[in-house]
């Protein structure tokens, strides 16, 4: 097995720093990741959610392996910048599916997986991660194990230990093969700041609306910043919008801002 750049996955894992953080415009298809490219992105990274969305399914472990891997493959060809994928729970049953799915990802060409504990036991994810761990090493692949952290994003536990949860957690994924911590959910620079100071890999959190900005959130501590699914769903709630115009006044102005036709076009038109 070999990874299709694997310049990229050392490229990918120098990109984490709290000097200038990583910044993610999630990708959900090959015209969302190469728009995003084209913007200036120094790394692609999908939205399991978007991907669901665009291929017919919900998020949230619904979607078929195989539909997923594909997605990601066409991702990796499309672009010339590394592409991390986000897999949900791991799109397995238990640690040996992840096992599958993170070979198919090395196979797809993508250096970077998220895999997230959601409302699973901690130690049902620790175990993915190893699993996953031990499959990228053994195939002599620099894959960057980001384990995702639901305790914030969910509302899980007492919110007044929440933060000593998520810090265990933390700790045990580290433990387990984790090559950085994401925690989404969370905006008070208070929390961040804790978040980065207790944790010894690079820190990935969400942002959206109200959040500080990316240098900001570096001068926290984090070294990674993604937009999750929120472009997915601008792009859906421009549809939502052309459409409720169309069909109510019948007039055509949300489309103004779109990106033009041509330059659209030559997007998927140019060799990669």
């Amino acid at each position: 097995m070999t990874i299709t750049r694997p310049n990229d996955a050392y490229l990918f894992r120098s990109l984490h720093t709290p000097s200038v953080p990583l910044a993610l415009a999630n990708a959900w298809d090959v015209a969302s990741a190469r728009v995003i490219e084209a913007a200036g992105a120094p790394a692609i990274a999908t939205t399991s959610a978007g991907a669901a969305w665009s291929l017919g399914s919900p998020d949230g472990d619904v979607l078929a392996r195989d539909r997923a891997l594909q997605l990601i493959a066409r991702i990796v060809d499309a672009v010339a910048v590394p592409v991390t994928a986000d897999i949900e729970g791991g799109y397995g049953k238990d640690a040996a599916g992840v096992a599958e799915t993170v070979t198919g990802v090395l196979a797809a060409g993508a250096v970077g997986v998220n895999i997230e504990d959601g409302t699973r036991p901690p130690t049902e994810l620790a175990s993915r991660l190893a699993a996953a761990r031990q499959t990228a090493d053994r195939a002599g692949a620099g894959l960057f194990l980001n384990a995702r952290i639901d305790t914030f994003l969910f509302g899980l536990g007492d919110p007044d230990t929440r933060l000593k949860e998520t810090l265990t957690r933390a700790h045990m994924y580290v433990d387990a093969g984790a090559d950085g911590i994401f925690v989404p959910g969370v905006t008070d620079t208070a929390t961040i700041t804790a978040l980065a100071r207790e944790i010894s890999v690079p820190l990935n959190v969400m942002a959206g609306p109200g959040t500080p900005t990316v240098a900001d959130l570096g001068v926290l501590g984090v070294a990674r910043v993604s937009l999750g699914s929120g472009v997915a769903q601008a792009a859906y709630a421009a549809a939502r919008r052309a459409a409720q115009e169309l069909f109510g006044t019948g007039a055509y102005d949300s489309l103004a801002e779109g990106i033009a036709f041509p330059e659209l076009n030559a997007l998927l038109s140019e060799p990669h």
